[in-house]
């Protein structure tokens, strides 16, 4: 695995990871109707929150804090089942903090830094030394022991992380323009020219949405932002601009940081806040050199680990053979008499004789009936498929009874069977 030499001491063992993971993620449709896009599934088996905490314990981060908001049942029910290892014997700690209305009986969490303000008292009686923001809903792999030691070494107030992107795909994004030291000079929010990187001008440096701060200098901003009623209290929109104009914040480049396995040719890292993005990110871990390996044993990418049966493959006559080309197939699933082209199943996941699959995403306990062809299509759970139902040849059929992109990949939940009567 290739990854840069650390430099000694080791600062994670006194740092917190901050994650917030109270956004919906609208753009991900009927995916977050009922969940968080923090407990969205992804990879078979892994929800996109387990990325950011997983890095954290890889990192050598053993206090962790998780602000949750919107419909948070399933993200809690997940950090319950899958992240309750962490010992406050061992100098470790898990701490799940809901919008709880402690700085006011009418107020929930405002913004991303008022997500951490109405949480000081709990985060302060840690004693830490440093504080790692967090966002929840990306997908990457990353040392943030790196990015510890470059922000102890450049004396910020905030290192921020950024990712490069050619520049004129960075008008989505809040935007850093640094100097030739990476230091920067001035945060733009989603801007329509985005500044380029020195010395390459076909390149910007786009927010990761992570954030690293001493303690100390953390609450000092966070208090007077609070006492500011013009202010979002938000990390992006007005505690890194506020220090980018009075203070000293520092870029930190993704690539330095990267965790990559031997096969993993980039630095990767994914918003997978669309339908699109979602599905062709699951899917690119079918290929032969999946973009991301997770496979990779010495960067675990810890989740809860529900007890399933092996997946079975069941019948072998021409035309009902159960099989799967160029797929991920997860535990407790049987395919019976079904065919797989470059598909990924999550758990307990059944498909029935002469259906066929191919470029789909079907996530924990669908039922996919005889005799159906599903093409292109991202399926929510416990959706049961009725017979014979076909879906990714017929672009405006599909487009009346499911959630269809412009890309042409059909979201398929069960309200919307349920509207077909199946």
């Amino acid at each position: 695995m290739r990854r840069n030499p650390r430099p000694l001491p080791n600062l994670c063992r006194n740092a917190m990871a901050y994650v917030l993971a109270g956004g919906r993620g609208s753009r991900l449709k009927d995916l977050t109707d009922g969940r968080a896009k923090p407990a969205v599934y992804f990879g078979g088996k892994s929800r996109i929150i387990d990325f950011a905490l997983s890095n954290a314990i890889n990192s050598g981060i053993r206090r962790i804090s998780v602000a949750t908001q919107y419909k948070q049942h399933s993200l809690l029910r997940h950090l319950q089942n899958g992240w309750n290892f962490l010992r406050p014997e061992r100098n470790e700690s898990f701490d799940i903090l809901p919008a709880s209305q402690r700085v006011s009986e009418t107020q929930w969490y405002e913004g991303t830094a008022d997500a951490v303000y109405q949480n000081i008292e709990i985060i302060a009686e840690h004693g830490v030394d440093h504080i790692v923001v967090l966002a929840g809903d990306h997908v990457y792999k990353m040392d943030y022991e790196i990015m510890l030691q470059e922000h102890v070494a450049s004396g910020a107030e905030v290192t921020v992380g950024v990712i490069e992107v050619p520049r004129m795909e960075a008008t989505g994004f809040g935007v850093m323009h640094v100097d030739e030291r990476d230091r920067i000079i001035a945060f733009v929010e989603k801007p329509s020219d985005p500044p380029h990187i020195p010395g390459d001008p076909s390149q910007a440096l786009a927010s990761m949405g992570i954030y690293v701060f001493d303690t100390d200098v953390l609450f000092e901003h966070l208090e007077r932002d609070a006492a500011d009623d013009t202010s979002a209290h938000d990390f992006g929109k007005d505690i890194v601009p506020y220090i980018v104009a009075n203070g000293h914040a520092q870029a930190h480049r993704f690539t330095a940081s990267c965790v990559r396995a031997d096969t993993e040719r980039e630095a990767y890292w994914r918003d997978v806040g669309t339908v699109d993005a979602y599905w062709a990110a699951n899917l690119d871990l079918c290929t032969i050199r999946p973009s991301l390996d997770l496979y990779d044993h010495a960067w675990p990418i810890w989740t809860y680990a529900e007890i399933t049966p092996p997946a079975k493959f069941v019948h072998d006559e021409e035309g009902r053979r159960g099989q799967a080309v160029s797929s991920l197939v997860s535990g407790g699933c049987i395919v019976s008499g079904a065919e797989l082209n470059t598909s990924l199943l999550f758990t307990n996941v059944h498909c029935h004789s002469f259906s066929r699959l191919r470029g789909c995403v079907v996530l924990p306990g669908v039922d996919v009936e005889r005799d159906a062809r599903l093409t292109n299509c991202v399926i929510d759970r416990d959706v049961r498929i009725p017979p014979g139902l076909v879906v990714g040849e017929d672009p405006e059929r599909d487009a009346e009874r499911f959630r269809r992109t412009e890309n042409g990949i059909c979201l398929i939940t069960r309200a919307m069977i349920e509207r077909l009567g199946g």
